[in-house]
């Protein structure tokens, strides 16, 4: 079973579990709301989720584009896909879409107003280049805004990187595994330091927050044309 397949499997098995947590997290609600707010919608604006997950962004959007506006959600796991689907038809939103699809390949033909990623870029083969290719996506003067978890850097936040190595041990195909030659938590920080490296090279930044001691951070950029680079 290849890579991406381990993926799929792994993240159907546990899409409940994953579901209660995205939703009943003490503090991610509010998370997801500073995420939905960065990226600076106005009614009737067209957002794109990549790795929507089981929907737990999707109200936050909704409500910051309101009916007139669109908003797509896409991953690339049945089971979690369905949870998302159910939400939207439980809520008789007919301008939220949800669709199967790779996160690192979207089928989204571009022209959109802002995209999010919320704890997925930790999971990307080339998280640079994925984020160029949204950034691709985005209208001049629109926002990609990236919310992910890491290590922490900050010293006093030792004991909550230890457990923070735990957890991403624990929820990284497959759970079986007790020892890796390539940290799990080590792995993750460098693909979330690339991601942010090409959002900085590509956008000027309009947000930029740490949370729970570093370990949570929210990253927004404004695009900018293609004929202004950045004077990095």
């Amino acid at each position: 079973m290849g890579r991406a397949a381990t993926a799929q499997s792994f993240y159907g098995r546990w899409a409940a579990l994953y579901d209660g947590i995205a939703r009943y997290t003490p503090g991610v609600a509010r998370l997801r709301e500073r995420a939905a707010a960065a990226l600076d919608l106005s009614p009737g604006d067209t957002v794109v989720e990549m790795g929507c997950g089981t929907g737990a962004n999707l109200p936050y959007l909704r409500e910051r584009v309101g009916p007139e506006g669109t908003v797509v959600g896409v991953d690339f796991t049945g089971p979690v896909l369905d949870r998302a689907r159910g939400l939207v038809e439980r809520r008789g939103w007919g301008n939220v879409h949800v669709v199967r699809g790779d996160a690192a390949r979207p089928p989204v033909a571009g022209g959109v107003d802002g995209v999010l990623a919320s704890f997925v870029v930790g999971m990307l083969a080339d998280p640079a280049g994925t984020v160029d290719d949204w950034c691709d996506l985005v209208e001049p003067d629109g926002t990609v805004v990236l919310l992910d978890a890491a290590r922490s850097e900050r010293r006093v936040a030792a004991p909550v990187n230890a457990a923070f190595r735990a957890v991403t041990v624990l929820s990284t195909p497959s759970t079986l595994q007790l020892r890796y030659d390539d940290s799990p938590h080590e792995r993750l920080f460098e693909r979330m330091t690339a991601a942010r490296a090409a959002l900085r090279r590509r956008a000027a930044a309009v947000a930029h927050e740490e949370r729970w001691l570093g370990i949570v951070r929210l990253t927004g950029g404004r695009v900018r044309p293609a004929e202004q680079p950045s004077q990095r």
